[in-house]
């Protein structure tokens, strides 16, 4: 049995079509369904639904083959023990700071200077401010981000921004993009070996079906 570690949303949805190119179909709508564990077209294939956060520590130990997680989780969670065959180019956005309107950043990040950031990616961010030198006190939060700079609870926010249309319509700016982000194929280095001929033709299929780069 080859076990596939997804999460709801915007990546299960992007992962289908390379499911597909590997002649996997899942059976039920997650949207739908209460059901954790997702059976598929192959009887020895099956798909448990995850969080996003979570992925990369279910294919570390075990508890799933194989996995797609976004490169902000793997670089939070270290990737230990993960083979990281491919970028799948899916589910593509940024890690990005921003603000309130009227914040003055550019004064605030002055070299040697202190800014409170409230973010969930909190390596990604201490890593950043260390570039520039800024010392950052954090605030780690797990939702309702935008909330963080309009109640006082931090001067900046560093989280994922694909439109940016939830920062405007709270009144905030995109000062700065840390990187861009897009989902990555993770895998089990001992399931490698063990079952090494069924993911081999999982990661071919999914390589073959990768989406064009966005220019």
């Amino acid at each position: 049995m080859i076990t596939l570690a997804l999460s709801k949303g915007r990546i299960f949805d992007e992962t289908l079509p390379l499911l597909a190119a590997a002649g996997i179909e899942v059976l039920e709508d997650p949207e739908k369904s209460r059901k954790l564990i997702l059976p598929t077209n192959q009887p020895n294939v099956r798909v448990v639904l995850v969080r996003a956060t979570d992925v990369p520590t279910y294919v570390e130990y075990g508890g799933a083959d194989i996995g797609v997680t976004g490169k902000d989780t793997l670089i939070e969670h270290g990737g230990q023990g993960l083979y990281q065959p491919l970028d799948l180019r899916i589910a593509q956005c940024r890690v990005s700071v921003a603000v309130r309107s009227d914040f003055d950043y550019a004064q605030a990040v002055r070299k040697g200077s202190r800014l409170k950031v409230a973010t969930k990616y909190t390596s990604i961010a201490r890593d950043f401010f260390a570039t520039k030198g800024v010392h950052v006190d954090m605030v780690k939060l797990y939702g309702s981000m935008e909330l963080a700079p309009l109640t006082g609870l931090a001067d900046a926010i560093v989280d994922l921004v694909s439109t940016g249309n939830t920062l405007r319509a709270n009144h905030l700016v995109e000062v700065e993009r840390i990187m861009d982000i897009s989902s990555h194929l993770v895998v089990n280095q001992a399931a490698l070996k063990l079952k090494q001929a069924p993911l081999r033709r999982i990661i071919d299929a999914f390589a073959s079906a990768i989406p064009p780069e966005n220019n």
